[in-house]
């Protein structure tokens, strides 16, 4: 099979497309033919060698990159319930996603329901399972006013679309005026660019912050903050976790929230069969940016660390 190796740590051109023999499940296992695999930012971060042992490849190099596909059950592994097999699914998986075939954890898989097709689906996932929390997190109100940071990703753009069926007054932060742009079609009232400095002086009051960034942007956009206010933290983008000091929590007295699919097991499943229903009554539409064939893997790595990208980016076989 058609696979994506990464043979050394380093730049996105580390990925290169080659034949290798194809998986086979074993217990608890599913093989997957994949139609559509994710690009994270946790597979950069394993692609750079973050000095994180949670950014490193299981088992070391060579790997094939992809923690999250959608495609269709070909076989079960020994011992494996053979319910799914025939059907479309979507998974995160250890490694390996960005090949024709996977092998994903039985225990994992969730059914694609059957209006939504594959990419929409791989959009909705993770993402969708993220946004859907952070709202719930947040708990908005229509009186709320929300900065979503991030507002033109595969989260943010989503978020902005929640935000507003909460009924909470919408400011989106991004990085370009296409984005921006972005952030406006999707129902943002108000959008400014975190890139130039001095960019919260253009923000207004919030009660809510929606931080995906880290860093300065995270303790700038604390600082909008009154005091009982919220900050719901669910990633940091930029590699580096939000600069937030217990001192900076006790002076602007307002609320750290942080959320994580992985406090929970069942959060994901139950959390993105919420963002499926969303979108099939047609209440949440997942913006899927590009969509490359997986001999471009490099240059979808390239557009996640420029920050370029928009939505969802999808490699397909």
């Amino acid at each position: 099979m058609k696979a994506v190796r990464q043979l050394r740590y380093g730049p996105p051109e580390v990925l290169v497309l080659e034949d290798i023999p194809d998986p086979s499940p074993g217990p608890g296992e599913l093989l997957v033919r994949v139609s559509a695999a994710g690009v994270n930012y946790a597979d950069v971060m394993l692609r750079a060698h973050e000095p994180d042992e949670r950014f490193r490849p299981p088992g070391g190099l060579p790997a094939t990159p992809g923690i999250e596909i959608a495609g269709t059950v070909l076989a079960a592994g020994p011992d494996t319930d053979t319910a799914l097999v025939g059907r479309r699914v979507i998974s995160f998986v250890p490694a390996g996603g960005y090949a024709e075939l996977a092998v994903a954890p039985a225990a994992a898989a969730v059914p694609i329901p059957d209006a939504l097709p594959d990419h929409q689906a791989l959009a909705l996932f993770a993402q969708g399972a993220t946004a859907v929390g952070v709202i719930d997190a947040a708990r908005l109100t229509p009186a709320d006013t929300v900065l979503v940071e991030a507002a033109a990703g595969g989260i943010g753009s989503l978020l902005v679309q929640l935000a507003k069926r909460a009924g909470a007054t919408v400011v989106a932060a991004a990085s370009s005026s296409s984005k921006l742009d972005l952030a406006r079609s999707l129902g943002a009232d108000r959008v400014v660019d975190y890139s130039r400095e001095g960019w919260t002086e253009g923000v207004g009051p919030v009660t809510v912050v929606l931080e995906a960034v880290g860093g300065r942007t995270a303790a700038e956009a604390f600082r909008l903050l009154p005091a009982f206010g919220r900050m719901v933290l669910y990633g940091y983008a930029s590699g580096e976790p939000a600069a937030i000091t217990t001192t900076d929590v006790f002076e602007v007295g307002a609320e750290l929230i942080p959320l994580s699919l992985t406090y929970d097991p069942q959060l994901l499943p139950t959390l993105c069969r919420r963002a499926f229903d969303l979108a099939i009554a047609g209440d949440l539409t997942p913006v899927i940016g590009e969509v490359l064939p997986l001999a471009e893997a490099a240059k979808a790595h390239q557009a996640l660390e420029e920050r370029s990208s928009v939505g969802k980016l999808i490699l397909t076989p």
